[in-house]
């Protein structure tokens, strides 16, 4: 590749991060106890944002010809905006549903441990305090469809009796658990195509 010859030792040292990265973390995954406290991590985001931003450095070099507008025929600036419409469709309702989520859990911890009956939330490091007879109402919001690049974006909305509603997003955690632990609570699951908050 004589074009971009800094190329190659970028992607040596980005996939010798990767490994080590990726190599520590099943290591220390030995000598954890089985994750009970959940918080946005790395691993969980990377694991939420794979697709989108594979879709996004796929399309976006194409995306550059927009600046040669001029000198683009009719078919090729209709193949142009139709790519256009396919990489943003995709990417784009990931990335704000992230975005939201980022925003709205970035201090929230999760305790979960339904052996032990224990489901706590910590905003910073002030605990919520609230039981299960707390709990008015609880919305399990999840997607519709479960092949678009958002569908793993679902949230938890806790509506308790002091008026007060806790949000827990999946960028915690995959919340089918913790739903399946509020089961006995009045619970509502709700499906929609974007679940923004």
């Amino acid at each position: 590749m004589k074009l971009f010859p800094f190329l190659r030792p970028l992607l040596e040292f980005a996939f010798a991060v990767g490994a080590i990265v990726l190599g520590l973390r099943f290591i220390t995954s030995f000598f954890t106890k089985a994750g009970q406290v959940y918080r946005p991590t790395f691993l969980r985001q990377f694991y939420l944002l794979f697709w989108p931003l594979l879709c996004m450095s796929v399309g976006l070099p194409f995306l550059v010809s927009f600046l040669y507008l001029g000198t683009l025929s009719a078919y090729e600036l209709v193949l142009l905006v139709a790519m256009a419409a396919v990489i943003l469709g995709f990417s784009v309702p990931a990335l704000v549903l992230h975005a939201q989520y980022y925003a709205r859990n970035l201090h929230t911890t999760l305790v979960f441990a339904p052996k032990q009956n224990l489901l706590e939330v910590y905003e910073g490091r002030v605990l919520l305090p609230f039981a299960r007879r707390d709990l008015v109402r609880v919305e399990y919001v999840t997607c519709r469809s479960k092949r678009l690049f958002w569908s793993n974006y679902c949230f938890l909305r806790l509506h308790l009796s002091t008026g007060e509603v806790l949000t827990l997003t999946s960028l915690l955690t995959n919340l089918a658990p913790v739903a399946e632990f509020l089961r006995n609570t009045n619970l509502e699951h709700q499906q929609r195509w974007f679940c923004f908050l």
